[in-house]
């Protein structure tokens, strides 16, 4: 089996929206379905190899959904599973956390715990896209189509809402530990910052945070590859080793130990036997 990930960092005015444009082909012989784990951020995936995907929500094989070849991923608070075809060649856009809302045309939050076809909110220019794409093999200039198709079709100014980026901010720094203090910091009521944050990130401050916490715990846990769990959960304020891995479990189906032996090769995609 041969795997050919990519990984672009944008500059200029996308760099402080867009984590990477991806692209990721695989000749055959990897693991059919695959677990995706929430990260706190929106996606979109646009299939070069087929027009279809199939995603269940709750990796339940009766409940599979098929989705076109472009399609944007809202921000999860659960894992989803989708089904991996033999060769996959699929490129992608991996928005930081609240980056996505200038390029939607809906608010961040009506997307949560969704998938949605890209045409859907995008119209004709989605197809054009990935017709674009799959017309050139060269990966610098796939690249450069999608950034150019994000700019062009940005709906809304590329600025961050103030009170949205001092909360992001707040919650990557190592002491942050209470929800409730972001009210503080931004100025804002609990109810506005909580409907402002759901609008712009796609998931409220509270779900956010624990999605956050939990993905520094996995990036913990890789670094050592031992189960050290009651040392990782000291360190990001869990109250104990069992809370860490209840949050595991609410958003992984997995426990520590079991995400460390599924052999996980692309971050937060994990290969799924069910």
């Amino acid at each position: 089996m041969r795997m050919d990930a990519r990984i672009h960092r944008p500059k200029g005015p996308l760099a402080g929206f867009v984590d990477c444009i991806w692209s990721w082909q695989n000749d055959g012989g990897g693991q059919p379905k695959e677990r995706v784990i929430p990260s706190g951020a929106l996606a979109i995936a646009i299939h070069l190899g087929e027009d279809r995907v199939r995603i269940s929500e709750r990796g339940d094989a009766a409940r599979f959904v098929s989705h076109g070849g472009s399609a944007i991923t809202g921000a999860h608070s659960r894992y989803f599973v989708i089904q991996t075809p033999p060769r996959p060649s699929v490129m992608g856009v991996l928005f930081k956390p609240g980056g996505a809302f200038p390029f939607l045309g809906v608010e961040a939050g009506d997307l949560e715990d969704a998938h949605v076809d890209l045409e859907a909110l995008w119209g004709p220019r989605a197809r054009r896209l990935r017709e674009r794409l799959l017309e050139t093999s060269d990966l610098a200039a796939r690249v450069r189509l999608i950034e150019a198709a994000l700019l062009e079709g940005a709906v809304r100014s590329l600025e961050r809402t103030p009170a949205v980026a001092l909360a992001l901010e707040a919650m990557e720094q190592p002491d942050f530990t209470r929800v409730a203090d972001l009210r503080a910091r931004t100025g804002l009521s609990a109810k506005r910052l909580i409907a402002l944050f759901r609008d712009e990130v796609g998931i409220g401050p509270k779900t956010y945070w624990r999605i956050r916490r939990f993905q520094a715990a996995l990036r913990s846990l890789e670094r050592a590859r031992t189960p050290r769990g009651a040392e990782v959960a000291a360190q990001l304020g869990y109250f104990d080793q069992a809370h860490m891995i209840r949050d595991f479990q609410a958003f992984a189906g997995l426990s520590p130990q079991g995400y460390l032996r599924a052999g996980v090769d692309r971050p937060n995609h994990v290969p799924h036997d069910g």
